[in-house]
């Protein structure tokens, strides 16, 4: 399969017939990572979320909040060539609220389920940025409750046999113990899932609402699927599930991760190898909590992951943003795969790069360190 790989414009990337434009990301100064993926037959504008970066992150308040500004502002614009919106999960880097821009969410909404496999705080947002398509459409929000559908929910650790089977050396009781929490929250998740409404999908004026998890779509001689909920990170997260998703023209495919962190969990890895895209659109390692939220052990796993990923897909473009560029050590701390992408002659590059411009975290931290050579 040839595939080849030009900017029709600043921000497109060719594969085949299909198009993916960045929008924006983490290199470019504010939380996002929001595509426009277009073939033939479907022009579809994934998450269309930004946020300010951290309070570490070396920019003044001001700075950040003018960038997120930015962002927003090329995600509305991008918004009018979509034909539907498909969001991910309900953390802001991947959505806006409706009354914040409700330019955006007009005809079709693929959205991540809001009833199930979701942690507490993204079923709140959720419930919030849905009252607010209702209040924008004039519908009462209350006629999409229904009662919750009663069901068996099995350990999600158990689609997972990669990871499950691993060797952890020392970490391995650690790791253990973990997990016996994390099924513990997980079931107490499941409780609250099965006694609160849950909301339907709907039609709310014109504004057609499908909930997409799992799900496989066909328009002309696209192919979209969807993978089902997936942990955003490691195994039994706080942080819910999110969703990832293939476009498929012909002999070219699309993959974007969404929110793996990595991925660090082995079986995702083993998805996109699967799926062996001619694009990746990859979120990477969360670096800057380092030493915080990501110990040595799961760092190692998503390095690892990835350069399994670049060994065994036949992808030729990586890119490789969002979490992995709030911070300035990002390339010594992932430094086996872009040494391995090189050998490999592989592109793996951030998003600010393939537009041509030096991640603005370099940018800054060349500009303080020159700054204080000078005094």
């Amino acid at each position: 399969m040839k595939t080849s790989f030009a900017k029709k414009s600043s921000r497109e990337i060719k594969a085949g017939k299909i198009s993916t434009e960045l929008i924006w990301f983490d290199s470019m100064g504010a939380k996002s990572s929001s595509v426009l993926i277009t073939t033939p037959d479907i022009s579809i504008l994934i998450d269309p979320g930004c946020a300010e970066m951290q309070p570490s992150y070396p920019l003044s308040k001001e700075e950040k909040k003018s960038l997120r500004q930015k962002a927003l502002e090329e995600i509305i614009k991008t918004s009018r060539k979509a034909d539907v919106i498909f969001i991910s999960h309900y953390h802001y880097d991947h959505h806006t609220l409706p009354k914040e821009a409700n330019e955006l969410y007009k005809n079709k909404l693929w959205i991540k389920n809001p009833n199930l496999w979701i942690c507490r705080s993204q079923w709140q947002r959720a419930r919030k940025f849905i009252q607010q398509l209702c209040e924008i459409y004039e519908v009462n929000y209350k006629k999409l409750l229904i009662p919750p559908k009663r069901m068996k929910f099995s350990d999600p650790l158990d689609s997972l046999p990669l990871a499950k089977s691993k060797d952890y050396g020392e970490y391995t009781k650690r790791k253990q113990s973990l997990w016996r929490k994390g099924r513990a929250r997980f079931k107490r998740l499941v409780q609250f899932w099965q006694r609160n409404d849950w909301i339907k999908e709907t039609n709310i004026n014109g504004l057609e609402l499908v909930f997409i998890d799992g799900k496989e779509i066909r328009c002309g001689r696209t192919r979209i699927k969807f993978t089902p909920p997936l942990f955003h990170g490691l195994e039994y997260t706080n942080l819910g599930w999110t969703i990832g998703v293939v476009v498929e023209y012909w002999n070219n495919k699309v993959l974007y991760t969404s929110d793996l962190q990595g991925p660090v969990i082995e079986d995702y890895a083993q998805w996109v190898i699967d799926e062996n895209p001619s694009v990746i659109i990859a979120d990477g390692p969360a670096t800057y909590l380092f030493g915080y939220m990501v110990n040595r052990i799961n760092l190692a796993r998503s390095v690892e992951n990835m350069c399994r990923i670049l060994k065994q897909t036949s992808a030729k473009l990586i890119i490789y943003d969002h979490h992995l560029l709030r911070e300035a050590n990002y390339i010594q701390r992932t430094k086996e795969v872009w040494e391995l992408a090189k050998k490999l002659k592989k592109r793996l590059i951030t998003a600010s790069e393939f537009l041509g411009e030096k991640p603005l975290i370099l940018k800054i931290t060349e500009k303080n360190s020159s700054a204080s050579s000078k005094l």
